[in-house]
């Protein structure tokens, strides 16, 4: 998983209401089940879901995470004995419809959480669990149970800060000028600007510039 992915390096934007419910949920004790969606890819999905596995683990805490957009590298038995995990988290739930094997899998390790009653489970997908259409109608039931959530997308003013913070992170000033100027010319998904925020990063440390308009219009061929 990403280490830059934290909570500290999340904006929070319209979303504070899941940001807080997320932080209570892996901070108790006892089970909680939170599933959010946004149909907008690059939303901030998995950054949530690295951001509680990284909080947890530096506590020494267990935890694992799924992405099932990503399921052809691992088979379903990867679920089997994460009920004794204190955080799980699932991603991409929605990649799962109408493959059997996987939905029984998952059902199966919802219904051990639930009976073990220790781990947090936060689940993602990219429309609200009811409208998924599994093909197993328990499962469809059970991810509708439990705290719901949208994420919403960041405004432009929030991506001009989320891009700024990030470089920030990694040690390298962002002004708002270039922020703009790159906001207005590239496409505007988080997952490509942050991308671009890595080429530049690069860019900037084998060139001993600053990041500047003219700069960044040559490197990024603009």
């Amino acid at each position: 998983m990403p280490d830059d992915e934290t909570f500290a390096s999340f904006i929070t934007g319209k979303n504070g209401i899941l940001l807080a419910a997320i932080k209570s949920a892996i901070n108790q004790s006892h089970r909680s089940y939170i599933y959010f969606w946004s149909q907008q890819e690059g939303s901030g999905k998995s950054h949530l879901l690295h951001a509680a596995c990284s909080e947890l683990s530096q506590r020494g805490e267990a935890v694992g995470y799924v992405p099932l957009d990503k399921r052809s590298y691992f088979v379903p038995d990867v679920l089997d004995g994460m009920e004794h995990l204190a955080l799980v988290c699932i991603d991409n739930a929605h990649c799962i419809a109408d493959d059997e094997e996987w939905e029984i899998a998952l059902f199966n390790l919802y219904n051990r959480i639930l009976e073990n009653g220790k781990s947090c489970l936060l689940i993602t997908g990219d429309r609200p669990p009811r409208l998924i259409y599994l093909a197993l109608p328990d499962l469809a039931s059970r991810l509708d149970w439990g705290q719901i959530y949208k994420l919403h997308p960041l405004s432009d003013e929030d991506k001009i800060q989320a891009l700024q913070l990030r470089a920030k992170l990694r040690g390298f000033e962002l002004s708002e000028e270039v922020s703009r100027f790159v906001l207005k010319r590239l496409d505007r998904k988080t997952r490509t600007l942050f991308t671009m925020l890595d080429e530049l990063d690069h860019a900037s440390i084998v060139a001993q510039r600053k990041l500047t308009i003219p700069f960044v219009k040559d490197i990024l061929k603009l």
